[in-house]
């Protein structure tokens, strides 16, 4: 499985210091199984680590059961939204901590750092909420070579774009689409010229207006919407954090930019971006990794899509996101493998396991074996809108290109 940094790492101290302890550590009966969670709960990603908390509650009796007779123990730990922090914390939990497991999710710069740790460290790893491109493309990787150590359970770049043309087709435009992507891990791979956005929308009859790529936490938009009204954009695609969106979106009504579909990556995952928006984000559109009216139940704690957001609102009094369901099906996933795994604390025992997965889940069942993409279980993403009714802004599923059957409510209606 290719070279272990953290067993020779460890095996040399061991030599230099007590050589009569080659033989390795004794781990007293009962002591817990360690997972190493990497999630951005401070920073412009903070939404994705919001339901951690959260769901830890809910799965509080599947990790005192544990595995093998141990409990699991979650090791929960801040990327701060900042990619190079998520990967010392990775180091740090691989290395420092002895970790069994690492899981994580947060978009690619929160991914991508952190599975490069464990291919670094010997180290296996699950995570999801990031497209499979920059995973694998991003990491000089193809779909057929694959890695060692990290596995992903998500979406990918196509179902993004399968569900925005789905969304789109229901309204009559020009098919001009301004792309509108910031100069990072995400940014990049959707504005990528072989496998992003670019080619598929040529493909599939639109015309492309990319604007280039903007320097991340941008404040002014000016030249894009300009280049995007010269041009006469009627629909814009990008993927942004909140507080770049919040920027374009008021510029391009100061600026009379009146697209007639926005469907935005990222930014719109949250209710609290609408409300912050106001009146003119009715009809803002995204791509839905996770939805309280999903068919699917967890086989770990017996949950379904619409208890857990229920209870969600209950405990917290804040509306669902999509962050519940997306890290509700990795804290799922990883209790499934420790579970299966022969020897929790054996890493090789583990990528057994993974490889072996076929967890039901909030988002579906999780089947790495069901790919043709090496390390990589796909599961379904959909399109939706924003819709504001009563001073509440509620998402409805009005596009559906995947083959689960997870019910489409209506429609695409053009920006108000």
């Amino acid at each position: 499985m290719g070279f272990n940094r953290r067993r020779f790492l460890k095996a040399t101290a061991l030599a230099v210091a007590a050589p009569a302890l080659i033989k390795g550590p004794a781990f007293a009966a009962g002591e817990p199984i360690r997972v190493g969670f990497v999630t951005p709960q401070t920073g412009p990603l903070a939404f994705f680590g919001e339901p951690d908390r959260f769901l830890l509650q809910r799965f509080k009796s599947a990790l005192e059961q544990g595995a093998n007779g141990r409990p699991i123990e979650i090791l929960i730990k801040d990327s701060q939204s900042n990619p190079s922090r998520a990967s010392e914390l990775a180091n740090q939990l691989a290395l420092k901590d002895e970790v069994s497991l690492l899981i994580t999710a947060g978009g690619p710069d929160t991914v991508v750092p952190v599975a490069d740790q464990a291919e670094l460290n010997g180290i296996p790893m699950i995570g999801t909420a990031c497209p499979w491109q920059p995973f694998v493309f991003g990491r000089n990787s193809t779909p057929d070579k694959g890695f060692d150590w990290g596995y992903l359970f998500a979406f990918g770049l196509e179902d993004v774009i399968a569900a925005y043309i789905g969304l789109w087709g229901t309204i009559e435009t020009n098919k001009k689409v301004g792309l509108l992507f910031p100069n990072d891990a995400d940014g990049n791979a959707w504005g990528d010229a072989k496998f992003g956005f670019p080619p598929a929308l040529t493909q599939g009859g639109y015309t492309v207006v990319d604007t280039g790529r903007y320097t991340p936490m941008a404040e002014d938009f000016t030249a894009q919407i300009t280049k995007m009204k010269s041009e006469g954009v009627d629909i814009v695609a990008a993927t942004m954090i909140p507080p770049e969106f919040f920027a374009f979106w008021s510029q391009a009504k100061q600026q009379g930019f009146q697209p007639k579909i926005a469907s935005i990556g990222k930014a719109l995952l949250l209710p609290t971006t609408l409300e912050a928006i106001g009146p003119t984000a009715d009809g803002l559109s995204t791509e839905v990794a996770w939805h309280p009216s999903y068919p699917f139940r967890s086989a770990t704690t017996g949950d379904t899509s619409s208890s857990v957001a229920a209870e969600w609102q209950k405990a917290t009094g804040r509306q669902w996101t999509q962050a519940v369901g997306l890290k509700h099906a990795l804290l799922d996933v990883a209790v499934d493998v420790l579970k299966r795994a022969s020897d929790p604390r054996d890493a090789g025992s583990v990528i057994e396991a993974i490889k072996a997965t076929r967890a039901d889940t909030l988002l579906g069942t999780v089947d790495w074996s069901a790919s043709g993409i090496k390390n990589v279980a796909k599961v379904p993403i959909v399109g939706g809108q924003w819709r504001q009714a009563g001073g509440k802004f509620d998402i409805a599923i009005c596009a559906n290109p995947t083959g689960a059957a997870i019910p489409v409510a209506d429609k695409l209606r053009p920006v108000a």
